[in-house]
């Protein structure tokens, strides 16, 4: 994957709890959030499924991105989901080969 930063959804799985984040690093962090070696709510909420990301240039963007997905109503981010995932496959399996 190239530099830049990324807004990204997990999921514990279709339509279930969903975590917002943002990491300049996606193969990373999104290993963290499946490992789980930290409490936290996604280890709370078995949140390790990977099921939208986007890339951005810039750190600023990203931020806004991810603080607008963060406020949006559930049904905003399962459309967002579906429209480029709508099987809610694991993408982190794509990125790791």
């Amino acid at each position: 994957m190239n530099q830049g930063y990324y807004v990204y959804i997990l999921s514990s799985q279709r339509n279930g709890t969903m975590y917002v984040g943002v990491t300049s690093d996606l193969v990373k962090r999104v290993w963290q959030h499946r490992e789980a070696p930290a409490d936290g709510f996604t280890k709370k909420y078995a949140v390790k499924r990977l099921v939208w990301f986007e890339a951005h240039e810039d750190v600023r963007a990203a931020i806004t991105r991810e603080k607008q997905i963060k406020k949006w109503n559930r049904s905003w981010k399962i459309r967002l989901i579906q429209t480029e995932n709508p099987h809610w496959r694991d993408l982190y399996e794509d990125l790791i080969k």
